[in-house]
């Protein structure tokens, strides 16, 4: 069995951002050259998340709202977390919402998607550099 490890790092400007990641996970895929297996990608941060769907700006948006619905930034003081320091405590919640990781299937050396099927990281706590493990099992 083979095994390939590799780390993705990405910064934001802002506090939330959606970016497709499919084809820096496929880079890895290709380097591994594992032809039938798993890869896992997982944020490393507790502030982010990795998910697949749709690579539709709308859907993005809707789940901006969403989550600010369910866990808005403001006002900060409304979360006993941010009593230590931090401002960010709608952001651990909204990685809960959205999960820490994906698995995805490798077929013949390519990633084996659904339709419309798409790899993101989900950053809901920015302006720093924040780590995505990519680590891909197989033959």
């Amino acid at each position: 069995m083979k095994t390939h490890r590799k780390e993705l790092w990405f910064e934001t400007s802002g506090r939330r951002a959606f970016l497709n990641i499919t084809a820096q996970v496929e880079q890895a895929v290709r380097e591994s050259g594992v032809r039938e297996g798993l890869v896992l990608v997982n944020a490393m941060h507790i502030t982010a998340s990795v998910f697949i769907n749709d690579d539709e700006p709308g859907l993005h948006q809707d789940y901006d709202r969403w989550l600010e619905q369910l866990a808005p930034h403001a006002p900060p003081s409304q979360y006993r977390h941010n009593l230590t320091g931090e401002d960010n405590a709608d952001a651990h919640l909204k990685r809960q919402i959205m999960g820490r990781e994906v698995v995805v299937a490798i077929t013949d050396g390519t990633l084996d998607f659904g339709p419309w099927e798409q790899i993101f990281y989900g950053e809901f706590d920015g302006r720093r550099r924040k780590r995505v493990l990519v680590k891909i099992i197989g033959e």
